[in-house]
């Protein structure tokens, strides 16, 4: 059984808190694209966690977890977040951690370069994350990378690193002309770098001293996969199907592939077909990043939203943008992931609100669209909003369908008909248990 649990709208819908939970139903967990540019947040009676590259099944007693060859990893990063997992009574070791021996690795210049050219595009700037996640897998599809593997062989790493930074100075070079010389000292200074160019040798120290933790980990997951052939595995993405680089808002997307069909190639099973897709959607919309966001919310209606929500970025901390719930935009995320089920999670964030607000259509130029679009009529659309009466009641302790008040309920069927997917499972709060399945 294979089955991938992604995220139907623009991220942030809650997908690790459903992978923790359905995790025990599965053997191995794997994460499949992406790096260290969003975080999931998971709390369970082990405590409140915050990952950002490690698959969520981690916090799993009994699982194997896979970090695989689609994703872009930070040594640094996840050298850390393993460490404080640890420090909380995780058991982390190479019998249930493997990373991908060809999972590519995000260097720090990669960072630097992602701030440098946010600060070149100013007000036109994608609201990267500035962690190199553009940069890096840019530089893998010019086959100018370190993986994972390489790490196992310092020699080899070596000189390849030293031909790769003499690369990207010369790259270098055209940045310190855009910006001046008084800019360019500023900039590189607050990026963490003190002289005018990229040092071969600090790179590959930093190679080695996080490698050298790192390798105990590195696994041929191709052969694993091969010999796990009849395990029930579960497929994690990051982000959502309008962050996606082919199918979402582009270019305000992220640099990989966050649907479902890619699960297999990104996880190292290009050969096998996934069974199951559960679409997770929030009961209201949320954004983080630049880009159109038709259902946004301002002022007090959209605070009010926040603070009830906890709409706060887990990978960067940022404020959220919120919005009423999507109809067109969750119906083609859905479409697009191939959904066969959907999860509605934080339905118990919207009990504070008399009346539920629901985009149902959007307009453009004087006509309702009745589709979402991803060109440049989305820049123009305003969302047609249509009002359900609130539930207004604490629905933490649900869970079963019968024990959702009338109006909780007639929501999630609105949602259900609307997009046009089964909802299964439903979210009342933060903790393992607090869901309902329908």
């Amino acid at each position: 059984m294979l089955t991938a649990i992604v995220g139907v709208n623009w991220g942030d819908e809650g997908k690790g808190r459903m992978v923790d939970l359905l995790s025990s139903d599965y053997d191995v967990i794997v994460r499949y694209q992406g790096g260290n540019n969003a975080g999931h947040t998971v709390v369970n009676e082990k405590g409140r966690f915050i990952l950002n590259l490690l698959p969520s099944g981690i916090l799993r007693d009994g699982t194997v977890n896979v970090m695989g060859q689609g994703m872009v990893i930070d040594l640094e990063h996840l050298v850390g977040e393993i460490a404080r997992l640890k420090e909380k009574g995780i058991e982390i070791s190479p019998e249930n951690l493997k990373i991908s021996d060809k999972a590519t690795v995000c260097l720090p210049y990669h960072r630097l370069f992602d701030c440098l050219e946010e600060d070149r595009l100013k007000d036109k700037k994608f609201g990267s994350t500035r962690r190199g996640i553009a940069p890096v897998y840019g530089d893998k599809y010019m086959k100018k990378t370190v993986r994972m593997g390489d790490l196992l062989n310092p020699e080899a790493l070596k000189e390849r690193v030293f031909s790769l930074v003499e690369w990207k100075n010369i790259v270098l070079k055209g940045y310190k002309k855009f910006f001046g010389a008084y800019a360019w000292k500023k900039l590189f200074t607050a990026n963490g770098y003190e002289n005018g160019a990229i040092d071969p040798s600090a790179t590959y120290d930093w190679l080695v001293k996080n490698g050298d933790i790192l390798k105990e980990y590195i696994a041929d997951t191709g052969a694993f996969f091969l010999a796990a052939k009849d395990k029930r595995i579960m497929f994690e993405a990051q982000l959502g199907a309008l962050r996606d680089i082919d199918y979402g808002i582009f270019p305000y997307t992220s640099s990989s592939s966050t649907i479902a069909s890619y699960a297999p190639i990104g996880a190292g099973i290009p050969y096998a077909k996934v069974d199951e897709v559960i679409g997770i959607v929030k009961a209201y919309s949320s954004c983080v990043g630049e880009g159109p966001f038709v259902v946004e919310m301002d002022g007090k209606e959209a605070e009010d939203l926040r603070a009830a929500g906890g709409e706060y970025g887990a990978a960067t901390g940022r404020p959220r943008r919120v919005g009423a719930f999507d109809v067109l935009a969750s119906r083609y995320g859905a479409r697009v992931q191939g959904a066969t089920a959907l999860a509605l999670t934080k339905l118990d964030v919207l009990a504070y609100m008399d009346k539920i607000p629901v985009c149902v259509d959007y307009e453009a130029d004087g006509k309702r669209l009745g589709e979402f679009v991803t060109d440049e009529r989305l820049y123009r659309a305003k969302p047609v909003i249509e009002y359900l009466d609130g539930f207004k009641c604490d629905i933490n302790k649900c869970r079963t369908k019968a024990d959702l008040p009338e109006n909780a309920l007639k929501y999630v069927e609105y949602i259900e008909k609307a997009v046009g997917v089964k909802i299964k499972y439903v979210s009342v709060g933060q903790a393992r248990e607090d869901y309902l399945e329908l």
